[in-house]
């Protein structure tokens, strides 16, 4: 079916009120929004002006709206603003339209076409909302559906066809200005993942950063300039949801020749993109920017009920320096994937996953993976003792384990002592370490097939 055709007034309204729009420029948040600034040329008289821009988002947030003259050439003065994102659709014009009577095209078994006509009693659209039957009246009788494919004398004067910002603008004289417009939206949203892949034994591992840019607003930006924001902005507002639909095939760019620049900006970090991407409506981008070839990451095993539960986990611990395979950039949070190579055929193997918050460079970084399957542990308490005049308690506990792995693990057994604030080992098999207020960490090497069990006496003293 053709595309509705424009009403000359309609017309002539998008090629006066609606000027050309220069690469547009993203500030992306991983909170689901980001500034959007574009520019606009405008030619103003002195005095009121009736300017439009269609083409803004379908979760722009009008009050967030900044227009101006980066030039300084004129002051404008806004009198007022309206957002519209009512753009035409069947629904809508079929509301525009009740009342009336309008073709419905047909189409038969033997695919020849016909005409029926029908009076538009009631749309069904709602801006906004859910949208209900429509009733069509033909020949005297009443349908709750289109009985066609609906076929509109014209799109209608006061019809938009995107989403517009319209302006009455006062301008203290008359000028051709490039002026800035810039806005909040929702629906665009980046975060990002990283894919460490290691050998089948050692601790050397290579790591690839990857950004992931979602678009959800109803828009395509055209080789935008992006850059990404990294770290919890508060925002007063609730989030508008994105539309959870249908998106196309992500799209992979690799730039390791032109890296992502990384600086420090207030209190976060900003990422901005080495040359300008292409952004569709409903499409999800990736964009490599880290690669770290030979990162000394040691895989630990660490027994501590509290946070890992009742097996032993496997955690991988790396330093964020330079140093260490050419790290050191701050590291935006994000998902992190764990491969390891088999040397029988060379096939990668997912080993496990987890998640790291916004890290610093030069801090240290411990991902749990996964429980040991060949490191058995018991725990069990043995004695608990209250004292004759109750000023003090005193607890024993026995942690057993066993090595059935083919080669020596060590073991760091985690215990917290939480009753109380004073406490005492008074008793302990193995020596310990105090790593805080309420807790002591135990380093216990095992022997292929060796079983060994640590035990230790704690008193709490509440005088």
């Amino acid at each position: 079916m053709p595309l509705p055709r424009l009403t000359p007034l309609f017309a002539a309204l998008l090629s006066t009120l609606t000027p050309a729009v220069a690469e547009p420029a993203l500030t992306i948040y991983n909170q689901n929004f980001a500034v959007v600034r574009e520019t606009i040329p405008f030619d103003l008289k002195a005095g009121i002006n009736r300017m439009s821009f269609a083409g803004v988002t379908t979760q722009v947030e009008p009050d967030s709206v900044v227009l101006r003259d980066t030039s300084g050439q004129v002051a404008l003065r806004i009198l007022e603003q309206s957002y519209r994102a009512d753009a035409a659709s069947q629904g809508l014009l079929l509301s525009l339209n009740e009342g009336r009577e309008i073709d419905f095209l047909v189409t038969d078994r033997d695919a020849k076409e016909y005409v029926v006509k029908g009076r538009v009693v009631r749309s069904g659209y709602k801006a906004g909302g859910d949208a209900s039957a429509p009733i069509i009246e033909v020949d005297g009788k009443l349908r709750f559906s289109l009985p066609g494919r609906p076929v509109f004398p014209s799109l209608g004067d006061d019809a938009i066809l995107r989403p517009t910002l319209s302006w009455q603008l006062d301008a203290e004289k008359a000028a051709k200005v490039i002026a800035e417009l810039g806005y909040i939206t929702g629906g665009l949203s980046w975060q990002a993942s990283y894919n460490f892949i290691a050998p089948e034994t050692g601790d050397q591992v290579d790591i690839v950063g990857w950004v992931t840019v979602t678009n959800t607003t109803g828009k395509t930006f055209v080789d935008a300039t992006v850059k990404l924001m990294a770290g919890d902005v508060n925002r007063v507002q609730p989030q508008v949801e994105a539309f959870d639909g249908i998106r196309s095939k992500a799209g992979i760019m690799s730039l390791s020749a032109s890296p992502v620049t990384e600086k420090a900006f207030d209190e976060f970090h900003l990422y901005s993109l080495p040359r300008a991407i292409t952004l569709r409506d409903q499409e999800t981008k990736q964009v490599e920017f880290l690669r770290a070839t030979g990162v000394t990451a040691p895989q630990l095993y660490i027994y501590d009920q509290q946070k890992y539960g009742p097996k032993v986990a496997t955690v991988r611990e790396f330093k964020n320096t330079q140093e260490n395979g050419g790290l050191g950039l701050p590291l935006p949070k994000g998902r992190t994937r764990f491969y390891r190579q088999d040397s029988a055929d060379g096939h990668l193997e997912f080993v496990g996953e987890n998640n790291i918050d916004h890290t610093a460079k030069n801090e240290t970084v411990r991902i749990y993976t996964g429980d040991v399957f060949d490191i058995a542990v018991e725990r069990k308490a043995t004695d608990s003792k209250l004292s004759s005049r109750s000023d003090n308690r005193e607890e024993a506990y026995e942690i057993t384990l066993r090595n059935r792995k083919a080669t020596p693990v060590a073991v760091r057994v985690t215990e917290h002592f939480y009753r109380w604030p004073n406490w005492t080992l008074v008793q302990q098999s193995d020596p310990s370490e105090k790593t805080d207020a309420q807790t002591a960490e135990f380093l216990v090497q095992l022997k292929p097939d060796e079983e060994k069990k640590i035990s230790y006496r704690v008193r709490y003293d509440w005088k």
